[in-house]
């Protein structure tokens, strides 16, 4: 049982620390509400747990064997994170009007930004060595380590998008909002220079 309460720590603490997901996450729920986020919290959550199961099927292997492949994914992932800074930053102030008429980061933006995101990959990794290849039955406890990882991803970059709704009516303010959207924008792209720096 300790384990899982581990798994249930380790989980909570890759999920709820800044980084790009989370950023965007802020954004959209600042922007479009907390329900028009979901689908980019849920696209994210989704793709976070299927990259701890495929690690945890032996993908890490394969990663450690072909470090190429890992050094690709950053550019992808460093590139589309970039993309995604530039059109936060440079989103026009909306009004509740507009709000509605605008889109907010769909669910296979997040997923794809979760994806790409060199931090999830690391995280998973370090979570499948500590505890799913230490213990035995190991796809019990890779399936559990799923499972947590999906419920507590989920209320993790959540909650990120609740803070951003929290926030909203501060920015009804169109000077507010502008400024806001190139804070985020400007701290996911740096989230991509501290990715490839490091």
């Amino acid at each position: 049982m300790s384990v899982f309460f581990s798994m249930f720590i380790f989980a909570l603490i890759g999920s709820i620390s800044p980084g790009p997901v989370n950023i965007i996450a802020t954004g959209a729920g600042a922007n479009f509400g907390f329900i028009r986020a979901l689908p980019h919290v849920l696209g994210a959550t989704i793709a976070y747990t299927l990259i701890v199961f495929l690690v945890g099927m032996g993908l890490n292997e394969v990663l450690a064997a072909y470090p190429q492949i890992t050094a690709t994914l950053q550019y992808i992932g460093g590139a589309f994170l970039l993309y995604m800074s530039y059109q936060i930053a440079t989103a026009k102030p909306l009004d509740a009007d507009t709000a509605i008429e605008k889109s907010p980061p769909s669910l296979l933006q997040g997923a794809l930004a979760q994806g790409l995101n060199p931090k999830a990959w690391l995280v998973s990794m370090s979570g499948v060595s500590l505890f799913v290849v230490a213990n035995s039955p190991t796809t019990l406890y890779l399936l559990a380590f799923c499972l947590i990882s999906f419920v507590v991803c989920f209320i993790g970059v959540g909650a990120w998008a609740a803070i951003g709704h929290l926030i909203r009516k501060v920015l009804a303010n169109e000077r507010y909002q502008v400024g806001f959207n190139r804070a985020m924008g400007l701290l996911l792209s740096s989230t991509v220079v501290s990715i490839f720096m490091s």
